[in-house]
């Protein structure tokens, strides 16, 4: 970089990298250490690494560049006992050798003439190393942020003569070390890339070197050399290398540690923040730590580019280096995406210090003229009632939105500064929209005189007039000028005029900005661009809504803790559109979950007809009025003719405890036959009966005697498998059979027609039909709960009994009946009914109000109206076929289940073992998540995707799943 010549390059670059083979290796390890074994070449940029496989185990021969002494690779073997002692971290302990040093020294090639090499003899640390371009998760980024910093506490007070070392790693050499290896970059586009960013970079750093703390540290703890032991995700724990030790700054540890994230699949500076923050936690970074931090992030990227192109240049065969330059090259791309101010302002934030903010000095108005009274501000936010109904996906609603608010007789409007737009997300995107502008824009109805806020230089762009004063810009980008270019102006001062329509920003007069960006990313952005909304309406602007964090801090205070959520850090959803969930930020999620919302999201006939409901009329069922007539009708025309009565209540729990209460009538008997994995409700009676140890790990232990349960019949896990599964039936059979004979003949059976909690599974052909005549024999009823999988979501078969050729005596289905709004029912024979009557008078104060009847009447329309039920079944098969179509490529695919649009995807470890891959289902549902999906685990392993999204989804909504479901099984999760 020609300016910082205060140490000279040499010792700072590594000579070419030893010359030895495997034999050669073998030999070494003999001679130094006494050791026989096979050894194999590793990987290394300027070392020389061999496995050597022993009688007794692995151990790892490493040979150092000629550029490192004894005394320093000493040192590096104190710092890793220090730290296997003080953390417990597993770390690679020198081999001793007879006269207690851990060193071996000899000359290359055996020729006295040779360089003089150094080589030890480690303890080999086993895991799998966290290198490669794999997704990390956040949990295992903040436990790699976490052990750096649990490396760095422990290596502070180590102390030996071989950490004062001067070598090319060491960020305080940057300047020097890019002065001698930048002329080895041949392409001078990317040479002259890498002094611009370093030298800025290395300015930022200037400012507070004289305030840095030093002490040892690692300085390699990259993702090559941090290891997991954990079959079943990433998470660190164990170190090599300490090839790189040195005494340099505290926050070089934790900058280097952040550079090698950023190259992982979906990498960049919020996945890296995470990290940043678990390190600060346990080892607090100062202000001006966190100052560094980012620009010895990207002064990492430069040298390691730089690196690689000397070592290739000077040892062509290197094929480590060569692999390694492609991540390095997406270190230093992702480590600049972003001005440094705005990444420090991130990284301060994260490190748990005050944000910078830039704000605007006393400023008159831009347009006198205008009154604050005068200006409609614009709400194009994921909550906004103008984006009702699916508007926000047209392309002009911005446009014309605002020409709605000027023919209402508003003289102008106003967008808000950096909102989230929905109007600027669009559904299927796996990335986070850029969708919040770091401006705002007016609408004018007649042409406005724009004056200068504050004093400064009026000056003509392209776009319209810019303002300059207070080392600040203000663009009018639309303005037509009314000064010449480069007049001096006062605050009041005519500027120029906007007719129709101008965008307006303020920033710092030297900074590049954006015009719209990531919600994420906002805050960070105040550091360079202000909000304008006070030149316009004269006072701050409208609070924001509260963040995510925040938001689940106040559920759990409020509400009750055992009513989970979905996901670690879950999205506050606002908007549901179709087959769509929207949130607080108007990211646009597919949803794949949510049965409840059969139809699809805030489906405008529902919304509409429960309005002019409950404008019209909304009491009990005990009155007569049309709907819950025409309801019931509509309700029982739908299932067998002997299934004519009908009970209306508000869930599926409320249905399943009153079709046991209704079987109990009709029988005289308490006890139930139940299958086990199976989940009916939280009410007295479904809860009793319900045997999913996912929702209940007590299920099967704490059922009340009455309960009788049967093998789950799986036929891809259970007792039974494959073409043998016809055995469940036998064994149901003989099971209530035994029960009878012992005195306790059952009442009634309850089974899913669908074995939907399990995963969507099919019930064995014939199962149902076997299973109901035997308890039939014995006086018993059959109840078929339909509440998930009722209504045409198997594609196929309306009801999932049609599926079994049976026709049960009571069905209980609520969720899809009515589209999220609180709706359930029992269906069951005359006979069955009037015999309840013998327990007194049943009585649901909303079920079957008139506004549930019509939104149930509705549903049943759009189920037709729509044919919800023929496009289950075509997109269902398609969604199938590209799902078993994954299991060629991802090993991790077991089973494909279900019907139409009541599908589970099975997760294995072993498909021979069938070993449930349950972490990897749950980490692989929070990686969707992040790609814009929304879907949740299901079965008592919790290994099988649950995929009941609502009825409208389309082939490309299944595409688009199975493309991110793709990626994640690709790339890691």
């Amino acid at each position: 970089m020609n300016t910082h010549s205060a140490l000279p390059p040499a010792g700072l670059v590594q000579p070419t990298p030893p010359t030895l083979d495997a034999a050669e290796a073998e030999a070494v390890a003999f001679d130094g250490f006494g050791v026989r074994g096979v050894a194999h070449a590793l990987g290394s940029h300027q070392d020389r690494n061999f496995l050597l496989r022993t009688e007794s185990g692995r151990l790892l021969l490493k040979v150092a560049n000629p550029g490192t002494t004894a005394e320093e690779l000493e040192a590096q073997s104190a710092a890793a006992a220090r730290v296997a002692d003080v953390t417990g971290i597993r770390a690679p302990l020198s081999r001793p050798r007879q006269d207690g040093s851990t060193v071996h020294t000899f000359h290359e090639g055996g020729r006295p003439d040779g360089r003089t090499l150094n080589a030890r003899l480690l303890e080999y640390v086993d895991g799998t190393p966290l290198a490669g371009a794999g997704h990390l998760s956040r949990p295992n980024t903040r436990a790699i942020g976490s052990l750096a910093a649990q490396v760095d506490i422990a290596l502070a007070e180590l102390d030996h003569p071989g950490l004062e070392r001067v070598h090319q790693w060491d960020l305080r050499r940057a300047p020097q070390v890019l002065d001698a290896l930048l002329p080895f970059v041949r392409d001078a586009a990317l040479r002259g890339r890498l002094l611009v960013a370093a030298e800025s970079a290395w300015a930022h750093v200037q400012r507070v070197e004289s305030r840095l703390p030093v002490q040892p540290i690692h300085g390699d703890l990259t993702d090559d050399n941090l290891v997991s032991d954990d079959p079943a995700g990433r998470r660190p724990d164990g170190v090599i290398d300490f090839g790189d030790l040195n005494r340099s700054w505290r926050v070089a540890e934790p900058a280097i540690t952040v550079s090698s994230l950023l190259h992982h699949a979906g990498g960049g500076i919020q996945t890296a923040l995470p990290a940043l923050a678990a390190y600060a936690a346990a080892s607090p970074l100062s202000h001006d730590e966190a100052e560094a931090l980012w620009p010895l992030v990207v002064l990492r990227g430069a040298v390691l580019i730089a690196s690689a192109h000397h070592v290739l240049a000077t040892d062509p065969g290197n094929g480590y280096a060569a692999e390694n330059l492609t991540h390095e090259t997406a270190i230093f791309e992702r480590a600049t995406a972003l001005p440094l101010e705005v990444a420090t302002a991130l990284v301060i934030d994260a490190t748990g210090h005050e944000r910078p903010l830039l704000v605007m000095p006393e400023a008159g108005p831009l347009i006198p003229a205008l009154a604050p009274a005068d200006i409609a501000v614009l709400d194009f936010s994921a909550s906004s009632e103008a984006l009702a109904g699916g508007v926000w996906l047209d392309a002009e609603a911005e446009t014309r939105i605002a020409v709605e608010a000027l023919a209402s007789g508003a003289r102008a409007t106003l967008t808000r500064f950096a909102e989230p737009r929905l109007t600027r997300s669009r559904p299927l995107d796996p990335a986070e929209p850029e969708n919040a502008v770091l401006g705002v824009e007016l609408t004018f109805a007649a042409p406005q005189q724009l004056v200068a806020p504050w004093p400064g230089v009026a000056d003509v762009s392209p776009d319209g007039v810019e303002l300059r004063g207070g080392g600040l810009l203000l663009r009018l980008e639309g303005a037509e000028a009314v000064v010449d270019p480069g007049t001096a102006v006062e605050a009041g001062d005519p500027v120029g005029v906007a007719d129709g329509a101008l965008a307006l920003r303020v920033q710092r007069a030297d900074a590049t900005t954006v015009w719209a960006t990531r919600p994420a990313l906002v805050a960070a952005w105040r550091a360079l661009v202000a909000d304008p909304t006070d030149l316009l309406l004269g006072r701050a602007p409208s609070p924001t809504a509260a963040p995510a964090d925040e938001l689940l801090r106040r559920r759990d205070r409020a509400f009750a803790r055992v009513q989970e959520h979905y996901f670690d850090e879950p999205p506050v959803i606002v908007r549901g559109w179709k087959q769509y969930l929207i949130d607080a930020d108007a990211r646009v999620y597919l949803d794949v979950l949510n049965n409840v919302s059969a139809i699809g999201h805030a489906h405008p006939r529902v919304a509409s007809a429960v309005g002019r409901q409950l404008r019209t009329l909304n009491t009990n069922s005990r009155f007569n009025y049309p709907a819950v007539v025409e309801f019931s009708e509509r309700l029982s025309a739908l299932l067998p003719d002997e299934l004519d009565s009908v009970f209306l209540v508000n869930s599926g729990s409320e249905a399943v405890e009153l079709a046991l209460r209704l079987a109990r009538a009709a029988t005289d008997r308490e006890d139930v036959l139940t299958m086990r994995e199976a989940y009916h409700g939280w009410t007295g009676l479904a809860d009793a009966v319900s045997t999913s140890l996912a929702d209940n790990p007590h299920a099967l232990s704490t059922r009340p005697g009455w309960v009788h349960t049967v093998d789950a019949p799986n036929s891809y896990r259970g007792t039974h498998r494959g073409a043998d599964a016809g055995a469940y039936a036998l064994d149901a059979v003989a099971e209530v059979h035994r029960l009878a004979a012992e005195g306790t003949p059952v009442g009634a059976v309850i089974a899913e027609t669908f074995y939907g909690n399990a995963g969507g599974i099919p019930l064995p052909d014939g199962y149902l039909a076997s299973v109901y005549a035997a308890v039939r024999a014995h006086g018993g009823v059959t109840i078929a709960d339909e509440v998930q999988v009722g209504y045409g979501r198997l594609g196929q078969w309306f009801w999932g009994f049609e599926q079994q050729e049976v026709v049960p005596d009571i069905v209980a289905v609520a969720k899809a009946m009515g589209n999220g709004h609180p709706l359930g029912a029992v269906i069951t024979s005359r006979a069955i009914a009037e015999r309840f009557r013998t327990q007194g008078y049943f009585f649901s104060s909303a079920g079957g109000s008139p506004v549930s009847c019509v939104v149930g009447l509705t549903v049943l329309d759009v189920l037709r109206d729509e044919r919800l039920q023929e496009n289950a079944a075509t997109v269902g098969a398609h969604l199938a076929r590209r799902l078993r179509e994954l299991g060629d490529r991802h090993p991790l695919v077991g089973a494909v289940h279900g019907s139409g649009l009541y599908l589970g995807l099975e997760f294995v470890r072993d498909r021979e073992a069938l070993e449930p891959a349950t972490e990897e289902t749950r980490a692989i549902c929070e990686r969707l998540r992040e790609l814009g999906v929304i879907v949740q685990p299901t079965s008592d392993r919790q290994c099988v995707l649950k995929i009941k999204p609502p009825l409208c989804l389309t082939i490309a909504d299944a595409d688009a799943f199975v493309e991110r479901l793709d990626e994640v099984l690709t790339s890691g999760w």
